[in-house]
């Protein structure tokens, strides 16, 4: 997800106080809605039965992820403890890198059993 890759290196740029901080900050917010904007379109596809719980939890993933992300969105704005809000993008980023692996594998899964699988 090319606008995860961009939020992370938002994140890990270097720290700088005054008009910087306050660049650094604006940045941040628009990647992060670029972030939010990628997680929206996500569809968890599946429709066999194996695949609906799966496809369910990840669609409930997606909606935490969301919410992380909109309070998140706030305290990169206005948050003074700057490495704090660092280390959690960072969590943050993590933790959708991981969903949205989830969300290809269950992909890829929803494909091998049309064609299939290996059986």
């Amino acid at each position: 997800m090319t606008a995860l890759r961009g939020l992370a290196a938002a994140n890990e740029a270097p720290r700088r106080e005054g008009p910087s901080l306050g660049s650094w900050r604006w940045t941040m917010r628009q990647r992060m809605g670029t972030v939010r904007d990628a997680l929206m379109e996500e569809t968890t596809g599946g429709e066999d039965e194996w695949l609906a719980a799966r496809g369910g939890a990840a669609f409930r993933e997606r909606n935490t992820l969301l919410l992380r992300l909109g309070t998140l969105g706030t305290r990169v704005l206005e948050d003074a403890d700057v490495p704090a809000v660092r280390a959690e993008v960072a969590r943050l980023v993590a933790d959708i890198t991981h969903h949205a692996q989830r969300v290809r594998d269950l992909a890829y899964d929803d494909v091998e059993m049309e064609l299939g699988g290996s059986e």
